[in-house]
């Protein structure tokens, strides 16, 4: 049986391990056991704190066989973006300049660096071992993140951003990064990028501050602003199905585009909802439907099942309502599912 849950401090050897084998385009991923362990055990604390406002704390989702305990999946949920630490991003800027001395006029875009202290919740680091891909598994890790936000809705902002992976060559090397940042910081792309979901304080002492004129750039690497890497190009699709669009946002490492939504107008979150379990039976007799159910076992924990409803209550089965810890008269969430989401 599988469950998406909170990760535990137990679990660092086998995330790392996953972590270890994830592709080198997932830079927030690629942490030396130390920092992964520091990120897993804020999750633990965000997961444990009472307090009601959104704060700055990665919220990290596991995806685990139960019969074997194996980890073979991960997410994460970043409260706010900003605060002490900005999130720096590109904005686009267009501007008309003209001479009439000339008798000329010249379209022009230029990116500016912005900081942005009082940010939005974020969601990444989404990856699933390649065997274990498909029967819905990559959906449901993804999608339990929007459960998670409604069920502790005022832990999070009332934006949530993704930023989506930039452009890269078959070698792996990365257009934009070249051309800009990674003439201003004198190590690898993908280093840069992980030490950036520790402390950004060197984006700040190395980074230029004045804007980049698009036209000082070659025309392969303007034509890469905001286009997105090929592996990445299906989770795109599944968080704009699910609402999300594209903004003048840009990722100042590989120009990957950020895309934006309101938390409450996430079709995801307006498919979730507060239920009481009517019943808890072995076997179900009639229609049922597919839909991720959790509660708050552990922090979280969720299953991708199926139940019936009965007006305001769900019935699932026996062994569901182990995991979840959830009994005859509990209140858990359920997300139910599109038709394309349920295989």
């Amino acid at each position: 049986m599988w469950i998406v849950r909170s990760v535990r401090i137990e679990d660092i050897d086998a995330l790392f391990q996953l972590a270890q084998s994830a592709t080198k385009g997932l830079t927030s991923l690629q942490l030396d056991r130390a920092r992964l362990l520091d990120r897993v055990e804020q999750s633990t604390f965000a997961f444990s704190r009472t307090g009601i406002s959104p704060r700055g704390e990665p919220y990290v989702l596991v995806l685990v066989n139960t019969e074997s305990g194996e980890l073979v999946g991960t997410s994460t949920v970043y409260a706010k973006t900003g605060g002490y630490q900005p999130l720096y991003a590109y904005r686009r800027v267009e501007s008309e300049h003209e001479s009439e001395l000339l008798g000329v006029r010249q379209h022009r875009v230029r990116l500016d660096l912005e900081r942005i202290h009082d940010g939005p919740t974020e969601i990444g680091s989404l990856f699933l071992r390649g065997i274990y891909r498909g029967e819905g598994r990559g959906r449901w890790l993804s999608l339990a993140r929007f459960a998670l936000i409604s069920m502790l809705p005022h832990r999070f902002a009332d934006r949530v951003i993704a930023e989506m992976r930039g452009r890269a060559n078959p070698d792996g090397s990365v257009p934009f990064w070249e051309a800009v940042a990674g003439r201003f910081i004198p190590v690898d792309f993908a280093t840069a990028d992980a030490m950036s979901t520790i402390s950004k304080q060197f984006i700040e002492e190395m980074m230029p501050q004045h804007p980049i004129y698009l036209e000082l750039l070659e025309q392969g690497v303007r034509d890469g602003i905001g286009q997105v890497h090929k592996e990445t190009e299906p989770a795109v699709a599944m968080l704009k199905a699910e609402g999300f669009t594209g903004t003048d946002l840009f990722d100042i490492f590989d120009a990957g585009p950020v895309i934006s939504a309101e938390t409450r107008s996430i079709h995801a979150v307006q498919r979730t909802r507060s239920v009481t379990v009517g019943g808890v039976i072995n076997q179900f007799n009639g229609q049922t439907t597919r839909a991720m159910v959790a509660s708050t076992k552990e922090g979280f924990t969720s299953v991708l099942t199926e139940i019936q409803t009965k007006g305001d209550a769900i019935h699932l089965v026996a062994s569901d309502a182990r995991q979840l810890q959830i009994e005859t008269g509990s209140t858990c969430v359920v997300m139910t599912l599109k038709p394309e989401q349920e295989s």
